[in-house]
């Protein structure tokens, strides 16, 4: 179950993200499950299989504010390094920034099964 301590214990900066919702834990909550909707990661993995940039970077740039927004740092962080890499159009392996975002990912979405 998905809860404040549990998000606190995956790293997220809770108050920093239950700040940005007035404290109101329910509604940072419900924020957090939202994302689960938005599941954009196969999408990326076939963006960056098929050299596209710029739609791995609208992808990731996306990602990146609805994360940061919610202070979801452990998927924050590699999503942001990405979208520099990708804005930049830097041509490398951006597989372990995939990788770690995906770890990330499958940590939270633990959390709320």
């Amino acid at each position: 179950m998905l809860t404040i301590e549990a998000l606190r214990t995956y790293g997220a900066n809770v108050d920093e993200g239950l700040s940005r919702c007035l404290g109101e834990a329910d509604f940072y909550l419900s924020l957090v499950q939202m994302c689960f909707a938005e599941d954009r990661f196969d999408d990326l993995k076939c963006a960056l299989q098929e050299n596209d940039l710029k739609g791995a970077f609208e992808i990731t740039h996306a990602l990146k504010g609805m994360y940061g927004n919610l202070a979801l740092t452990p998927l924050t962080t590699p999503i942001a390094e990405m979208t520099e890499l990708l804005r930049a159009g830097t041509q490398t392996d951006y597989t372990p920034y995939f990788n770690a975002a995906k770890d990330a990912w499958d940590r939270l979405k633990a959390l709320a099964e």
